[in-house]
């Protein structure tokens, strides 16, 4: 009705403009006739009044129609202007509703108040395999994204809260089954919409797949986790730690306690103590130019060092990292490693390669060794040497009489009183069976003579056990030999010491005997 009375309101207008056009002309012809007469008795004068008079009626309506067209007009042009506008307007919605609810990302879809679906965007079509001819004007869908009953109640009950006006929802996440049956993740940004009147027609939601970034995140967590469990049973301490002078941890595993006895909060950031604190300053410095180097080549290191735990003990450890980036600095990640017990062992091989196994005097190998290396500073500084070449007399009707458990008693016990009464600097050595050599570094024939002489005063007056509390008495030839008089080289020096040793047997044993000069020492 309000339509066909809108349709006939432009009708009445014209007739009702028509019938007053009509009703002035008229008045206007009746009564200006009436008046032009009686104020204009002459016919003559009468008819150029009535001739003014008709054009004057002519240039009124004239005026009147001109005015009532230029406002028709100008009425005209305004609604044709404000057509043009309601039509771009309409275009730039489609527009945006093309651009951006169609070819939005994300899930949009508008219900009406009894939760019906009226906008269905194609990432909706998309996510739920739905198209929008089968969800539109139908409340349908929540059966066939919810179809498990209380899930769906739960869902249905909070968007209708929306409906109400009972709030908003940002955030809330819920799961999907898609066409296909498979399973989605959703978060919901929802809220009521209300019509030009205030009054709530409907709600609008947006939806974001999550799927993939829950899926991303519990992956993330699963691997952080597994990080956590190899990191924690990992031997020794992983971290990760500025390039600065005080090596600042910013993380480290929890190895860091059983490594330096200390918690790794009190490490980390040097709460408590610094890393550098824990390294002797020697340590630090070789460190500094192995990781500098590493990061000049780009490559990883490989140091070791030792440390000083909370608990005061001295532990080595061996490091292994390289340089990375991280977060707009150089950083070093890397791990720690206790190796005290392999250096224990090394040192015990190391003292094992060097030592006699038996008396625990240095070896031939190292003594030969030892005995370059001194012939060689003393060449250097002009000094002199001394070698003395130990025979313990009749020492075979020892183990004859005795056994050679008893000999080998003896023979640790001499050695031992030997290596005590020389010099720290002075070497002992067993070069094999009974013969030992003893090398005195910086001494002059005279002084070695003296130490020989006291050597075997020493033996002689002090029994040697033999085992089970029983001792015995014994004797050694010693040959003197000196560098440079004797020799300038390791083997000279030992066959001249070896000989005298042999001419102090020869002479009656238990003596000391100096090898004769050379013949440059004779003539020098």
């Amino acid at each position: 009705m309000e339509k066909i009375k809108g349709r006939h309101t432009p009708l009445r207008r014209s007739l009702w403009i028509v019938g007053t056009y009509l009703l002035v002309g008229w008045l206007w012809i009746t009564f200006s006739d009436y008046l032009a007469q009686r104020w204009f008795p002459d016919p003559e004068t009468l008819s150029r009044v009535q001739t003014y008079k008709g054009a004057l009626f002519v240039l009124v309506t004239a005026l009147v129609l001109f005015l009532s067209l230029l406002r028709q007009f100008i009425s005209d042009r305004t609604l044709l202007s404000l057509n043009v506008h309601q039509q771009e307007e309409i275009r730039e919605l489609n527009q945006f509703r093309e651009s951006v609810i169609e070819r939005a990302n994300v899930w949009i879809n508008v219900l009406d108040s009894k939760g019906r679906v009226v906008l269905w965007n194609k990432a909706a079509e998309d996510i739920s395999g739905y198209p929008r001819e089968e969800v539109m004007d139908s409340d349908d869908i929540w059966q066939w994204l919810y179809p498990d009953e209380e899930d769906r109640a739960r869902i249905r009950e909070r968007a209708d809260e929306i409906l109400r006006d009972e709030g908003e929802v940002v955030g809330y996440e819920t799961w999907i089954t898609t066409r296909d049956g498979h399973e989605r993740q959703l978060s919901w940004n929802s809220r009521s919409l209300r019509n030009n009147a205030g009054e709530i027609a409907g709600s609008i939601a947006i939806g974001q797949d999550i799927t993939d970034i829950r899926n991303a995140e519990n992956t993330l967590r699963w691997r952080e986790r597994q990080l956590s469990t190899i990191m924690d049973n990992l031997p020794g301490m992983a971290y990760r730690c500025r390039y600065d002078e005080f090596w600042t941890m910013l993380s480290v595993s929890n190895g860091c306690l059983e490594l330096t006895g200390y918690e790794p909060d009190e490490l980390v950031n040097n709460s408590l103590v610094s890393y550098a604190e824990l390294i002797d300053e020697a340590g630090n410095e070789t460190i500094l130019r192995t990781v500098e180097s590493a990061i000049g080549n780009a490559e990883p290191f490989s140091i070791e060092y030792s440390i000083t735990r909370k608990d005061g003990r001295k532990i080595w450890v061996w490091e292994r990292g390289r340089g990375v980036e991280g977060e707009g600095e150089l950083v070093l990640e890397g791990i720690v490693l206790d190796i005290s017990d392999r250096k224990e062992l090394e040192e015990e091989l190391s003292e094992l390669a060097t030592r006699d196994s038996l008396t625990g005097v240095l070896n031939r190998r190292e003594m030969t060794r030892i005995l370059e290396e001194e012939i060689a500073r003393a060449k250097r500084y002009d000094r002199e040497l001394a070698l003395l070449w130990i025979d313990f007399d009749h020492f075979k009707a020892i183990n004859d009489d005795h056994g050679h458990a008893a000999g080998d008693s003896v023979l640790k016990a001499a050695s031992g009183l030997l290596a005590e009464s020389v010099r720290s600097v002075d070497s002992v050595g067993r070069f094999g069976g009974e013969e030992f050599v003893i090398l005195l570094p910086e001494m002059d024939r005279r002084e070695a003579l003296e130490t020989a002489e006291r050597l075997r005063r020493l033996v002689c007056d002090t029994p040697q056990p033999l085992g089970h509390g029983n001792t015995v008495t014994m004797t050694i030839s010693i040959g003197v030999s000196v560098f440079p008089d004797h020799g300038e080289g390791a083997d000279a020096l030992c066959a001249a010491a070896d000989r005298a040793m042999y001419q102090a047997k020869a002479d009656g044993r238990n003596q000391v005997v100096l090898a004769p000069l050379t013949e440059e020492a004779h003539n020098p």
